[in-house]
């Protein structure tokens, strides 16, 4: 079932099957993103402590910002975790208080937190946490001045062109069950970026909570894929399409570890302190020349990755470049495209002359699925007419009867949140490019003390709880451990969640 409207594939047809190949300027996808009759009620979970003044303003990216919030994280024992990104990860108590869990900045003097993903960007628990008590993080530092030498640096590039560090850490509590942080560390991968800015840092870390001891994914670390700025990070490094594409390199790839030290593992080591799993197909492809780590590649920043709980389904949320945001189901050993393809489009940096903000038409032969072009597409996507960066999203099976069924994600920067249908989703996953799954955006409301139900956005939440206006929501989506979703904003600081209807007295 080819989901994507009729009028928008004979239009791409159109451009195809005419031998035009004319570049698309504006609105690849003409249809809207629309609002269908989903409606989800949203409620105040808890907020974090003000931290504007924790860091300097001349290193601190948003100063507005009541406090930076990335990730929430449930152990079994029903602790919740959540972080600031400027430096600080806290506990939630049963009320929602928030009490300082680890001071994570003060272990990481070369942080840099002037940047949108910066500082303390990401952190998961082992899912044997409880007896190990490990967790891994992501976060990011300075090169100027750092003593740490680099594990990776992209192909083609020297020490001295290094700018800034992405560090992934593992960690070991003394006492897993105690509610503040003391441990010892041990670095994993520590990749260098080349570009100016620091521009798509490694954003996530990640265990599959569907795999189960003694299983093939059990374990095992997966990693963000990014590009690290080589789009648009600025300098004379950026804009560069020979970073991509290749696998003798880390850039754009979805990385999958055994965090373990190959001294304890016994396995094969990989370019840090960590095995690479032999499942992982270019580990096993024979190739010396390829990094068996590599999980997946061709991605621009697919900063977030979930599992649909029910089947292990493996997404992305892939952040586009000047129009298409797209949701990837990523598979062992696949290529998402990027710098050739934007969503089921072909880039202009392919073209003699070309540049990234430029779209082409695929064929139509590859845009119908019959000729085969090595490329995996997406299954869902928006342009920027609709919104500016895809945040991470998931597929839901919980308490809200309305969105049973459905993936649910959103725009980090304007704040719009959208559900696709889970089934339609794994149907477009069918090796047919223009096969994608429609996307509605999810009408949020709140209830009021008298029960009347008020229709809001989440940037209009976000302004009145700061009483001032944003120019980004800066929103993020968590999973709580028995599948409700949490809505998160680094501007305001809250932690809201996706709620059944308390029901009420109408609606205003």
């Amino acid at each position: 079932m080819r989901t994507r409207p009729l009028l928008v594939i004979a239009s791409l047809l159109a451009f195809a099957t005419g031998g035009i190949s004319a570049q698309i300027t504006s609105n690849p996808l003409p249809a809207p993103v629309e609002k269908r009759g989903l409606m989800v009620e949203i409620r105040d979970v808890a907020r974090l402590p003000d931290s504007r003044g924790l860091r300097p303003a001349d290193q601190d990216v948003a100063q507005s910002g009541f406090a930076r919030v990335s990730f929430v994280r449930d152990l079994p024992d029903g602790r919740r975790f959540v972080n600031d990104s400027r430096g600080v990860l806290y506990l939630l108590g049963a009320s929602g208080q928030p009490a300082v869990y680890w001071n994570f900045h003060a272990a990481v003097p070369f942080g840099i937190y002037n940047r949108l993903e910066s500082g303390f960007i990401g952190f998961d628990f082992h899912p044997e946490f409880a007896k190990n008590g490990l967790i891994y993080t992501v976060h990011s530092e300075r090169a100027m001045g750092n003593p740490a030498k680099p594990d990776f640096i992209p192909p083609g590039f020297t020490p001295a062109d290094v700018t800034y560090h992405n560090v992934i850490t593992e960690w070991r509590a003394t006492n897993p069950a105690a509610n503040t942080f003391e441990g010892t560390r041990r670095e994993l991968l520590r990749i260098a970026h080349i570009v100016m800015n620091l521009t798509h840092p490694f954003g996530d870390v990640e265990f599959n909570p569907t795999a189960k001891p003694g299983s093939e994914d059990y374990g095992l670390l997966y990693t963000s894929g990014s590009d690290t700025g080589f789009s648009n990070g600025g300098g004379p490094h950026a804009n560069n399409p020979g970073q991509t594409q290749r696998l003798d390199t880390l850039i754009s790839a979805i990385l999958r570890i055994d965090p373990r030290s190959p001294s304890v593992s016994k396995g094969m080591k990989g370019l840090g302190d960590y095995t690479i799993p032999p499942t992982n197909k270019f580990a096993a492809d024979g190739d010396p020349k390829t990094f068996g780590e590599i999980y997946a590649y061709g991605f621009r920043n697919a900063h977030r990755l979930s599992w649909d709980l029910t089947d292990g389904t493996m997404f992305a949320s892939d952040i586009g470049m000047n129009h298409i945001e797209e949701i990837n189901i990523v598979r062992n050993g696949e290529n998402y495209g990027w710098m050739k393809r934007e969503g089921y489009f072909e880039n202009g940096m392919t073209r003699p002359g070309g540049a990234l903000n430029q779209l082409y038409p695929l064929p139509a032969d590859v845009l119908s699925g019959k000729t085969k072009d090595g490329f995996t597409y997406p299954v869902a996507i928006y342009d920027h007419d609709e919104g500016q960066s895809v945040t991470g999203g998931f597929a839901y099976h919980g308490r809200v009867a309305a969105l049973r069924g459905k993936f649910v994600f959103g725009d980090i920067a304007r704040g719009r949140v959208f559900a696709s249908d889970i089934a339609a989703m794994k149907k477009a996953d069918d090796g047919i490019p223009q096969t994608v799954a429609p996307v509605e955006e999810i009408q949020l409301y709140t209830r009021g003390a008298n029960g009347a139900r008020t229709y809001v956005t989440m940037r209009e939440l976000i302004e009145k709880t700061l009483g001032a206006t944003v120019t980004r929501a800066d929103l993020h989506i968590s999973r709580s451990r028995d599948g409700e979703l949490f809505l998160t904003s680094r501007q305001d600081g809250t932690i809201r969640m996706l709620v059944p209807d308390s029901g009420g007295a109408g609606t205003r």
